[in-house]
């Protein structure tokens, strides 16, 4: 999969915003006494090493990771500046509610935290749906020969 890059001035990121609030779920800062709860259904719903990626995003100030709740329930999660400083990612949507637009709120919010605290790009690693980045934020493809900053990450394997 390859990386992206996003401008965070570009013209699309102002339809992006109005999108995303219309979409009219919450989104907010995760807060420090939810690190067990949020890092702990992140590993549940998606792996081991998002998890360690969230740890991260608490580690930052402010915290670089925004949820969605309602009604008490985490609904999805997105950090920024984990993997490395300017990162989008991971992000992440509970399987059963998915489809609803959080996914894109809480991609819309992290890209105005990130322009806010003075990034002017935004990088997608190992971007998933390059389509949905593409379309919504005019992301491109970044050229490159190689994988990136996750060549030669260590993995776990299966026992």
């Amino acid at each position: 999969m390859p990386d992206l890059l996003v401008s965070l001035y570009s013209a699309k990121l102002a339809d992006l915003k109005q999108k995303a609030y219309r979409v009219g779920v919450s989104i907010r800062p995760a807060l420090p006494p939810e690190l067990h709860l949020i890092a702990n259904w992140v590993r549940e719903q998606f792996s081991e090493n998002w998890a360690s990626e969230v740890t991260v995003a608490f580690s930052r100030q402010p915290i670089a990771c925004l949820i969605s709740v309602d009604g008490g329930k985490l609904l999805g999660f997105a950090c920024y500046d984990t993997t490395a400083r300017g990162f989008f990612g991971p992000t992440g949507v509970d399987p059963q509610t998915r489809g609803k637009g959080i996914g894109l709120a809480l991609f819309s919010a992290c890209l105005q935290a990130m322009k806010t605290l003075g990034h002017a790009y935004a990088f997608i690693g190992d971007a998933g749906p390059v389509d949905f980045y593409a379309k919504t934020a005019g992301a491109t493809v970044i050229p490159a020969p190689d994988k990136g900053i996750y060549e030669g990450m260590l993995r776990s394997t299966p026992k």
